[in-house]
C-alpha cells in the first residue's frame, strides 16, 4: 500500500455534511408515496413501519460510522472493504455504490423538469417523441440537460459551493415540512384516523401490513454513506463524524413519520383515495392544500419537493464521484479519473463522466431511468452488504484499531447489519418478493458487472502489481488522528 498526503480541500464542516447526508435521503418520495405508505400500513402502521426501517438501517449506519472515523479516506466503502476483504471484495463494493449513486442521479435529472411540467402544464412544447409511453419535449429536454450542467459545475467549482447549495435548499425542505405539520396540528382532526391507524381485518394482518412498509423503507434511506465518500474533504473530529452520520439517520426517520402522521391527521381513508386516483396523485401536497384552503400552498409544498430532488441529486454526484475517484487512484479503473481540478481540488474528469451519461440518460425519458433507478439501488444495497461484513471482520482482524467512534456491541450491531443488508438483497433476488427486479432491471445489472469485468481486466493487465495499489493518505490520518481523544469512548 503506497502512501501519500490527501490532494482535496478540508472545506467541509459538521452541519455541511449533515445537510448533505440528509437531504440526500429526503428526496421526491415524501410528496409523491405517503398516500401509499397509508394505504398499504394505515397512518399509525406506517409510522411504526417506518420507524422499524429505521432501526434496521441504524445498524448498517452504526457499521458505517466506525469505519469512517477509523479510516477518514475518501470513498468510503472502497477503503472499508479493501482492509477487510482484499481487492476483489473492495472493487465489487465500490462499482457496486457508483451504479446506484449513478442511477439515482439520472433519475433526479429527469424527475425535477417532469415536476416542473406537472406545475406549468404550457412549459411543455414543442413534442419530440415518446420511450415507453412517456413524451418527451423539446423544452422539457433542453430544462433537463440545463440543470445536469449547472449542477455538475456547482461540484467542480467546489465541495463547499455545493455544501452552501444544499444547505439552502434543505432548509426550505424542513421548513415545508415543519409547516405541514404544525397546519396538521391547528386544522387536522384526530376523527379523521379513525378507521385508517392500521390496515387489516385482524391484527396478523395488520402487523403483516406494517411489515410490508418497514421492508420498503430501507430503500428511503439510502444516501447517509455519501458522508464517508467525502471523509478527507470534513474539516471535523473524528468522533464527532460518526455521530453526525447517526443523526442524519435519526433525523430523515422522523421526518418521514412525521409527514404520515400529519397527511393522516388532515385527511381521512376517503379523502386520500380520491387524492391518490387524481392526475398528480400527490397525497402530501393535497393535504397542504386543505391545511390552508389554499391550492397555493400545494404549489409550495410541491416546490419543497423539488428542492429535495436537488439535494438527493447533488449529495449522489458527490458521493460516486468521490467512489470513481478512489477506485482511480487505486489503478481499479483508468486513472484518469483520479484527477483533481488543480484549483478547486475536486475530482474534476470523474464528475465530467458522471455529467455526460446523466444527459446521455435523459434522452430515454422517465419510464427507463425508473429501471435504472431499481437496479441502481441493488448495487446500494450490495454494498450495503459488503461494508456490514467488512465491520465484522476488521473487528476480528484488527481489534486494536484506532476508532474514534466505537460501537459498544458490536458483534450484535454487525450481526445485525449483516442480517439487514441481507433480507434486502434477497428482497432484490428472489421473485414475488415485491421488490425483485424486472428482466430490464436485470439486464442493466448484467451490463454495469460486464463493464467492471472490462474495467477490471484492462487495469489488471496494464498495471499488474499496482492494480488495487492503495493509497493511505498520512496526512490525512495524522491530523485527524491527533484529535482521536484519549481512551476510546464507546458509542451506540
Amino acid at each position: 500500500m503506497s502512501q501519500k498526503n490527501s490532494e482535496f480541500n478540508k472545506v467541509l464542516n459538521l452541519w455541511d455534511i449533515l445537510v448533505l447526508a440528509f437531504g440526500a435521503m429526503i428526496g421526491w418520495a415524501w410528496v409523491v408515496s405517503t398516500g401509499d405508505w397509508i394505504m398499504q400500513g394505515g397512518v399509525l402502521g406506517a409510522m411504526i413501519g417506518f420507524v422499524l426501517g429505521g432501526i434496521m438501517i441504524f445498524f448498517v449506519g452504526l457499521a458505517y460510522a466506525e469505519l469512517t472515523t477509523a479510516m477518514p479516506q475518501n470513498g468510503g466503502e472502497h477503503v472499508f472493504s479493501y482492509r477487510a476483504l482484499g481487492k476483489i471484495g473492495s472493487f465489487i463494493c465500490t462499482w457496486s455504490i457508483i451504479f446506484g449513486y449513478t442511477g439515482v442521479v439520472c433519475f433526479e435529472a429527469c424527475a425535477l423538469p417532469t415536476i416542473f411540467a406537472y406545475l406549468y402544464p404550457e412549459f411543455l412544447q414543442w413534442y419530440l417523441y415518446s420511450v415507453g409511453g412517456f413524451d418527451i419535449y423539446a423544452t422539457w429536454l433542453v430544462l433537463a440537460i440545463s440543470l445536469v450542467i449547472l449542477i455538475t459545475y456547482v461540484n467542480i467549482v467546489g465541495a463547499k459551493t455545493a455544501a452552501i447549495l444544499q444547505t439552502g435548499l434543505t432548509l426550505i425542505i424542513g421548513a415545508v415540512g415543519i409547516v405541514l405539520i404544525a397546519a396538521a396540528g391547528i386544522t387536522g382532526h384526530a376523527a379523521n384516523l379513525e378507521g385508517q391507524y392500521f390496515v387489516g381485518a385482524t391484527t396478523t394482518e395488520m402487523v403483516k401490513n406494517t411489515l410490508a412498509v418497514a421492508v420498503m423503507t430501507p430503500f428511503f434511506f439510502i444516501g447517509f454513506n455519501v458522508i464517508p465518500q467525502a471523509a478527507e474533504e470534513i474539516s471535523a473530529s473524528l468522533k464527532n463524524i460518526g455521530r453526525i452520520l447517526v443523526l442524519s439517520i435519526i433525523l430523515a426517520v422522523a421526518f418521514y413519520s412525521f409527514v404520515i402522521g400529519a397527511v393522516g391527521y388532515l385527511m381521512n381513508n376517503a379523502d386520500i383515495s380520491l387524492s391518490m386516483q387524481s392526475v398528480g396523485g400527490l397525497v402530501t401536497a393535497d393535504a397542504m392544500a386543505k391545511a390552508f384552503n389554499s391550492d397555493m400552498m400545494a404549489k409550495v409544498l410541491i416546490v419543497g419537493g423539488l428542492c429535495g430532488i436537488i439535494t438527493s441529486w447533488n449529495s449522489f454526484l458527490i458521493g460516486g464521484s468521490r467512489a470513481m475517484y478512489s477506485m482511480a487512484c487505486a489503478n481499479m479503473i483508468p486513472p484518469v479519473f483520479a484527477k483533481l481540478h488543480p484549483r478547486y481540488k475536486t475530482p474534476v474528469n470523474a464528475l465530467f463522466l458522471l455529467g455526460v451519461i446523466t444527459i446521455i440518460a435523459v434522452f430515454f425519458g422517465k419510464k427507463m431511468l425508473l429501471w435504472v433507478v431499481d437496479a441502481g439501488n441493488f448495487g446500494c444495497v450490495l454494498a450495503y452488504f459488503i461494508v456490514s461484513l467488512s465491520f465484522l471482520v476488521l473487528r476480528m482482524k484488527e481489534p486494536d484499531m484506532k476508532r474514534p467512534y466505537r460501537v459498544g456491541p458490536y458483534r450484535f450491531v454487525g450481526v445485525m447489519a449483516v442480517f439487514m443488508s441481507g433480507v434486502m438483497l434477497i428482497m432484490y433476488i428472489v421473485p414475488g418478493s415485491g421488490s425483485a427486479l424486472l428482466p430490464q432491471e436485470w439486464a442493466m445489472v448484467v451490463g454495469w458487472v460486464f463493464l467492471g469485468i472490462i474495467f477490471g481486466s484492462y487495469c489488471k493487465i496494464k498495471y499488474k502489481d499496482k492494480f488495487a495499489d492503495h493509497v493511505y493518505f498520512v496526512k490525512t490520518i495524522e491530523i485527524q488522528q491527533e484529535e482521536y481523544e484519549a481512551g476510546d469512548e464507546t458509542v451506540m
